[in-house]
């Protein structure tokens, strides 16, 4: 994050906000040099090509690939897309279908999904996409949360232990553009509320968390694919400036938007100004999978059983296990599947045994695919640690 005086504050405030330290910001431009695994810097957002990456990790460059994304999501424009994410669209296809039906299954029960930053009712919305597509059709989330890429900028950002949550989002023809916003955590609450945590908390907000979107078909710029100001995640009091009428008026005249394909991802700090835009196609009903993964270390918005999703999906791990998947394919899926940090947790009942902390539910889930539990075993261990776990 950048300081608009010479001096960190203890406090932020309304007062502190800028236009004009905000737009030295998010006027320069994006170095392509400083970011040589990038393709190209399409309007100030790095663009990746997801094969030159993964031929890269296979080269042993994991690491740098990794350093580079955080000094993208940093310091460079906040924002990477990634195309041919999914390069085998079939798999994207197949969990486009879960997403629908379970769509169809809200509509039917009447049940209706709010929205953040847009009108209720303008969009189909699914919260908790991850542990209802899980128990909806485990193969398929199998097959589509193995994806290395998921796997990659995630780890990049946030480290080991990550936690994702998903929530789908589907914008008709005419379905008008969000309110520019940042995300989870500061930007979810009020000024008033904001300004009461001190300065160095609105600078750890952003690391807590990833944001990202799976295309789930063509976006071209016409579907209102989202809006984005790169560099604007660097904005000190940005919590605090979103809201007031010059910054959204910046906003609205300086945005950016760049297609998608379907298969492609993208991945943004989310403190980046944003905001999805207006559908403006008579034939486009644009789906992306909304993907917020959370550190370890943070607290993920929204409650997933992550036991009943491992449940769910430890069948496909032995299957894919037995037809040859690798161990990293297997433990890609256990990441989206399992708690992979063991606090908080009852001391007493749950102690540490071969170290500092017990083991999580990942470690668990590891070990019995490694030991090829049967399912049974498997959820009387996860159902005894959660126990334990109790206070």
């Amino acid at each position: 994050m950048s300081f608009t005086s010479a001096e960190p504050r203890a406090r932020l405030s309304e007062q502190d906000c800028d236009l004009g330290a905000f737009r030295a910001l998010v006027e320069q431009p994006t170095g392509l040099s400083d970011f040589p695994y990038a393709s190209t810097a399409e309007r100030n957002v790095l663009v990746y090509d997801s094969d030159r990456l993964r031929k890269a990790v296979a080269a042993g460059e994991r690491r740098d690939i990794q350093a580079e994304l955080v000094r993208a999501f940093a310091e460079g424009p906040g924002i990477a897309v990634f195309q041919g994410a999914f390069p085998d669209t079939s798999v994207v296809d197949h969990t486009t279908a879960v997403f629908d039906a379970l769509i169809a299954e809200q509509r039917a029960s009447g049940a209706g999904a709010g929205d953040h930053f847009a009108k209720p009712g303008a969009n189909d919305r699914v919260w908790n996409a991850l542990e209802k597509a899980a128990l909806q059709d485990p193969e398929a989330f199998a097959d589509y949360y193995a994806n290395d890429i998921l796997a990659l900028a995630s780890a990049a950002w946030l480290g080991p232990g990550y936690q994702v949550t998903s929530q789908v989002n589907v914008v008709h023809p005419g379905g008008a553009a969000q309110t520019v916003h940042r995300d989870y955590h500061l930007g979810f609450l009020s000024n008033e509320v904001a300004a009461g945590y001190p300065a160095h908390v609105h600078r750890l907000s952003p690391v807590l968390t990833l944001q990202g979107a799976v295309a789930h078909c063509d976006m071209p710029v016409e579907s209102g694919p989202t809006m984005y100001l790169p560099h604007s995640q660097k904005y000190e009091p940005g919590y605090l400036a979103w809201r007031l009428p010059q910054f959204q008026a910046y906003f609205e005249a300086n945005h950016i938007q760049l297609p998608l394909a379907k298969g492609d991802a993208v991945f943004f700090n989310p403190a980046l100004f944003h905001a999805a835009g207006t559908n403006r196609t008579a034939d486009v009903r644009r789906m992306a999978n909304l993907l917020q993964v959370s550190s370890a270390f943070g607290r993920a918005m929204e409650t997933v059983d992550r036991e009943a999703v491992t449940n769910a999906v430890f069948p496909v791990l032995l299957k894919r296990k037995a037809e040859g998947a690798g161990e990293e394919w297997l433990d890609t899926v256990v990441a989206a599947c399992a708690e992979g940090y063991p606090f908080p947790t009852n001391l007493d009942s749950d102690p540490p045994v071969d170290g500092l902390a017990p083991s999580s539910q990942a470690d668990v889930v590891r070990r019995a695919v490694r030991e090829e539990w049967t399912p049974q075993a498997l959820r009387e261990e996860l159902r005894a640690g959660a126990e334990r776990r109790e206070s």
